[in-house]
């Protein structure tokens, strides 16, 4: 397919820059991607990145708290901000005539957000509210997000809780705020994405006006978060007091989603022959043949496909009846895996799958937030916002062997295994 109009430049204080024109409706999407996630955050500051991204939402030094809020809502416009394993974004999507509002709205935070005692005191509290709801009062809370790292891999910015430990929150200081941010929100560190309703000359012209003479700072050198695979089964189990059914996750390391695309690419394929709909492998034999579970999900990549650098996840779940052992569904997912390594599937199982990913992929990025910020990523994470718009070729070029390839890479004794028991249960 052809690639749609991108252009890309590069500030003279670091800032890289993404331009994508849509004129087919009078809407314009803004993102701000900043080079560091949970991985990157200190040990012994676990949520840190999550709570700072909060923060930035607190005020600048030039606008008073909730400034940014009525000015992005008063032009009818949505935003919000997410933390992920390897980088945080920001964005705003508003009708095409507020694009220099929503350039200097994101052009002041770069600059100067509002450290204060009282705004990092009250989004300490917002935060641990956000973590009670999400995680501790919900049944399955943090399945398998939090839960299976720790257990399949060893150092700490793999392993640790991106969402944060109350003590590790509560010990977080101002001085560790202006050092997160002196750090990691340089303009160095960060990817500006302007896309839709959008004439080049001037947006050029309004990003140079307000992010031009943002400080420029030294880009952070990112460490390597690499790590051997398990070379045996790593099990580890959690009492949920809210699970009403036994649980269990399966982790597998997975190829390098940056420097190892197409090995990438099989995996999310293999994710939806395993669990993707009704006539998926898993579903028919667990939960309609046999049946052992009430709900079984693959997925490649912890958080979502295209989430996360070296080193990410496949994982496969699974709430199954008490009567049912863990080691009994462990046995069928084998199996399954077995069997498609040995036999690679046929070309209307394959097609399937791939026609889907690829429906799916183009009805994200038909909605301008989402395209806006997979540009975004995709600069950041592959240094090519174009591979946005040939993923989708690059699934269906997906072959049966490439698949059965990957499910003989996922092997019992290189893999991570979570059991999590209701309170009072056994396995």
């Amino acid at each position: 397919m052809a690639v749609p109009e991108l252009h890309r430049l590069t500030l003279d204080n670091g800032l890289r820059v993404v331009l994508a024109p849509d004129r087919t409706a009078p809407v314009v999407g803004v993102s701000v991607h900043y080079d560091v996630g949970f991985r990157s955050e200190p040990e012994g500051r676990t949520g840190f990145a999550h709570l700072f991204e909060h923060l930035m939402f607190q005020g600048s030094e030039s606008l008073e708290k909730l400034a940014h809020f009525r000015y992005v809502q008063g032009s009818g416009g949505t935003f919000n901000g997410s933390t992920h394993p390897d980088y945080t974004d920001y964005f705003e999507v508003l009708p095409s005539a507020a694009l220099e509002r929503a350039l200097f709205l994101e052009a002041d935070r770069m600059r100067a957000p509002k450290l204060t005692q009282e705004n990092l005191a009250n989004q300490i509290d917002v935060v641990k509210e956000e973590i009670r709801l999400n995680v501790l009062n919900r049944p399955y809370g943090g399945f398998p997000w939090i839960l299976l790292p720790p257990v399949l891999y060893s150092t700490f910015p793999n392993a640790h809780n991106g969402y944060g430990d109350f003590t590790d929150l509560e010990q977080a200081s101002l001085e560790d705020c202006a050092a997160f941010f002196d750090t990691y929100y340089a303009p160095s560190n960060a990817v500006l994405t302007v896309a839709g309703d959008i004439e080049i000359d001037r947006a050029r012209e309004l990003i140079e006006k307000h992010f031009g003479d943002v400080p420029a700072r030294p880009r952070p050198v990112r460490p390597s978060f690499a790590e051997p695979r398990p070379e045996t089964e790593l099990r580890g189990t959690h009492v949920d007091p809210h699970a009403p059914l036994p649980a269990l996750a399966v982790g597998y390391r997975m190829p390098d989603p940056v420097n190892e695309v197409d090995g990438y690419l099989s995996h999310l394929v293999l994710a939806g022959l395993l669990a993707d709909g009704d006539g998926s492998r898993l579903q028919q034999r667990l939960v309609h043949r046999e049946p052992l579970v009430t709900d079984i999900n693959a997925g490649a990549g912890l958080f979502g496909p295209f989430e996360a650098r070296d080193p990410d996840t496949f994982s496969v779940t699974a709430v199954h009846p008490p009567e049912v052992s863990a080691d009994r569904v462990l046995a069928a997912l084998d199996e399954e895996l077995d069997t498609l390594a040995a036999n690679p599937p046929d070309e209307q199982e394959l097609a399937k799958i791939t026609a889907r990913w690829s429906a799916n992929l183009h009805a994200e990025h038909d909605r301008l937030v989402s395209r806006t910020l997979a540009l975004g990523s995709f600069e950041l994470l592959y240094s090519d916002p174009a591979l946005v718009y040939g993923i989708a070729d690059r699934i269906a070029a997906v072959t049966a062997d490439d698949v059965s390839a990957a499910a003989k890479g996922l092997r019992p004794d290189s893999r991570a295994v979570l059991v999590v028991q209701p309170e009072g249960g056994a396995q």
